[in-house]
């Protein structure tokens, strides 16, 4: 266990997403920007697992090779530290329209793992965090510059 711990004190923030793909149709275009991230050491991937939410509102885990032969997903087999649970599955199920599939995604900010054990060593924690969509972004951003979301002036 202490073994563990200390494993766990020395790792960056810890995110998660939920990506929905609406009527089944994964092109596979973000998967090589994301293997990159890892290349590149950005990001460490914890989990990666996919669901589909049928037209009545079933959702089940699936395999990769359940996704088809056009995604070739196979670098990502094996991500799984066994953070996903049931519950997991579920809850990214009631996100989800119906006919639809999603990854849920489990990654670590190995960027940021530096300064997340310099704040615990100072004591410091995490009291909040979120995340601001870029479409709020770019309403405030239009409002600034005192035009419309379309760019023209209000």
């Amino acid at each position: 266990m202490g073994e563990d711990l200390t494993e766990l004190e020395e790792m960056g923030p810890v995110d998660y997403l939920v990506v929905e793909f609406p009527g089944n149709r994964m092109t596979g275009e973000g998967f090589p920007l994301l293997l990159d991230l890892v290349e590149r050491n950005v990001i460490r991937i914890l989990d990666l697992l996919f669901v589909r939410k049928d037209e009545d509102g079933t959702v089940t885990a699936l395999e990769l090779q359940d996704l088809g032969d056009e995604v070739d997903l196979s670098v990502f087999a094996g991500a799984s530290s066994g953070l996903l649970d049931q519950g997991d599955i579920d809850e990214a199920g009631a996100a989800l329209e119906p006919n639809s599939s999603a990854g849920i995604l489990v990654y670590e900010n190995v960027w940021a793992a530096p300064f997340a054990r310099a704040m615990r060593r100072s004591g410091a924690q995490l009291v909040a965090n979120g995340r601001i969509p870029v479409q709020a972004l770019l309403a405030s951003l239009d409002a600034v510059e005192g035009t419309t979301p379309g760019g023209r002036a209000a």
